[in-house]
């Protein structure tokens, strides 16, 4: 099964922004202008320039759940019904797709991702299960370095190491003891540091923990290596550290771009939520594009910098095209889940820690105010119940100071829940994004919890059952972002060892698969564009080995994905398909 795969007609981003769009809260998604054809329609108009017939076809359209085929011209779906009525749109030069009993789901979104990819191509890679490789590779990596330089990596998980014990400053002095060494969880949250690294920025036993930040240390009062959030700022100007011209950061970033966007699309993915997105991440995406290899479609998150930017430029929330699209603005107000320090009411299980906060209250409030005034989605950061009330107190006052009808502010990850937040979350519009292949990857974690947390944590049954529109977030690279994984954890709430996590918050597959489509979609206001296999939105569909419904649930992500087509055409083909 092969496809031709034509990328010409794809613009720049530069001319995408200049005909940009207005705020999508206003004027609605690019598809719902459309009227969608009826099955069967006579004309030219109607003619397919590929035909899917012979398909199980899980549309996530409550309209028309299932199907049998489907029809695209000019990168959208034209018609959805029987194979034999959809064959009536097929002429000279339509391709005609036997899908021969397979599965076609719409393309799947995650509403939260860090697809950046230079790291993953130009530093240590961390994704180690010992501590005697992660030495090895950063010894690997110093001998190729200019004493003095720092080696960083990246992907780090301490809780895989099969020593059984925790990492420590001593291991990175002899893998690096010449050059100042970082390695940097996979949660974005936490990192080690040699004891060069702690020298040069003037940690000692006497420093106190900075205002949200802290520097973990040994019984003796030494550091351990382990420094958290805004405590690693110490770091940030010292040490010597390999310098790039533009231009060289420019191709970086292309590289890094187009290495992801192929991750992606063989993994199912057709829409991804690009976190802090920066200006070098906005040219990338110009770049990648105009070169015709971006193969999945972006709502960018900006960063606090890329926001003042677009902001005092007069753009707002919504401006682009169906391809790469402005999105909100995101903020940080707490630590991780993955590395034990999101801000909680009660502490983790044996100890008296109950987390750590990144911004204030009045942080928040002044953060949430500016975009919300000035046209803009906000997504922040919030873990903890104690943070995702700071955060819905912004945003209800901020809808008391200038309503709006349908603003969709965000809540990232918005991982721990009560009945009384989730009241809130719904009256408020809100949208959470919680993780969705946690249980699954991270499941040595969660004892620190707790099971009665748990019973709360990633909370997709509460959200549905609150009538809460919610979608799926891997949060790459702290989560895996493979959608069919996400499936299986949302379903099974059972992880990589076989243990059961708040099972109370298992979905069905069907649900499941609304969470990795069409919520996603709603979560950029793109519900009437995409999310759906529906007459008249972009062509984005799965061909997927066999049905998620029949196979065993803990087997779910083993599932081929055969084919990822966007806009209607085939950006990824499985070797041999």
């Amino acid at each position: 099964m092969r496809d031709d795969m034509s990328r010409k007609e794809f613009l720049s981003l530069t001319a995408l922004l200049a005909g940009g769009m207005a705020m999508p809260g206003v004027a609605a998604a690019a598809g719902r202008g459309q009227a969608p054809r009826p099955v069967g329609q006579k004309g030219s108009d109607a003619d397919a320039d590929l035909v899917v017939v012979n398909a199980r076809v899980r549309t996530s359209d409550p309209a028309l759940p299932r199907a049998e085929a489907f029809a695209v011209r000019n990168g959208r779906f034209v018609a959805v019904g029987s194979s034999a009525d959809v064959r009536n749109l097929a002429r000279a030069g339509t391709r005609v797709l036997d899908a021969a009993g397979m599965t076609v789901t719409p393309g799947f979104i995650d509403a939260h991702c860090h697809p950046g990819g230079v790291r993953e191509l130009f530093e240590v890679d961390g994704n180690l299960r010992s501590i005697a490789a992660l030495k090895a590779a950063l010894a690997k990596k110093a001998s190729e370095t200019p004493p003095g330089h720092w080696v960083n990596a990246y992907m780090f998980d301490d809780t895989k190491l099969s020593e059984g014990r925790a990492l420590h400053r001593r291991d990175l002095d002899d893998a690096a003891p010449n050059h100042p060494v970082s390695v940097n969880h996979r949660g974005g949250h936490t990192s080690w540091y040699n004891s060069m690294a702690l020298r040069l920025a003037g940690v000692t036993r006497e420093t106190p923990d900075p205002d949200h930040g802290r520097f973990f240390r040994d019984p003796d009062g030494e550091s351990n290596g382990r420094v958290a959030e805004r405590a690693r700022q110490a770091f940030a100007g010292v040490g010597l550290r390999t310098r790039y011209s533009p231009e060289q950061e420019r191709d970086r970033a292309r590289q890094g771009l187009r290495h992801m966007s192929r991750l992606f699309t063989a993994a199912g993915l057709t829409t991804v939520h690009h976190m802090y997105a920066e200006q070098d991440d906005l040219r990338a995406y110009q770049d990648v594009r105009g070169d015709g290899e971006l193969r999945h479609r972006a709502y960018l998150m900006v960063g606090p910098d890329a926001y003042r930017h677009l902001r005092d430029a007069g753009v707002r929330t919504g401006m682009g095209d169906e391809w790469v699209r402005i999105g909100g603005t995101k903020r940080s107000a707490d630590g991780s889940a993955s590395e034990r320090t999101m801000r909680m009411s009660t502490p983790y299980v044996g100890t008296d820690d109950y987390g750590i906060l990144t911004m204030t209250q009045a942080e928040i409030h002044d953060a949430v105010d500016d975009a919300h005034a000035h046209g803009w989605q906000v997504g922040i950061h919030a873990n903890g119940d104690v943070t995702i009330d700071m955060v819905l107190r912004a945003y209800e006052r901020a809808l008391a100071r200038w309503p709006h009808p349908d603003r969709r502010h965000r809540i990232e990850h918005c991982s721990l829940v009560n009945p009384d937040l989730l009241r809130r979350i719904k009256a408020t519009g809100t949208i959470p994004t919680p993780f969705w292949t946690y249980i699954y990857y991270h499941g040595e974690k969660w004892g620190e919890y707790g099971d009665e947390k748990m019973r709360n944590m990633f909370a997709h049954r509460s959200f549905l059952d609150a009538g809460i529109v919610v979608p799926g977030a891997s949060d790459y690279g702290p989560g895996p972002f493979e959608p069919l994984m996400a499936i299986q954890s949302m379903v099974t709430r059972r992880d990589y060892k076989g243990r059961e996590w708040g099972p109370n918050q298992k979905v069905t597959v069907d649900e499941a698969l609304r969470i990795a489509t069409i919520n996603g979609a709603h979560a950029s206001f793109e519900e009437g564009s995409k999310g759906s296999i529906t007459a008249g939105k972009w062509a984005d569909f799965v061909l997927l080995e066999k049905d998620p419904h029949d196979v065993d649930p803990h087997t779910i992500k083993d599932i081929r994905i055969v084919q990822t087509v966007v806009g209607g055409q085939a950006m990824y083909t499985a070797p041999g398909a």
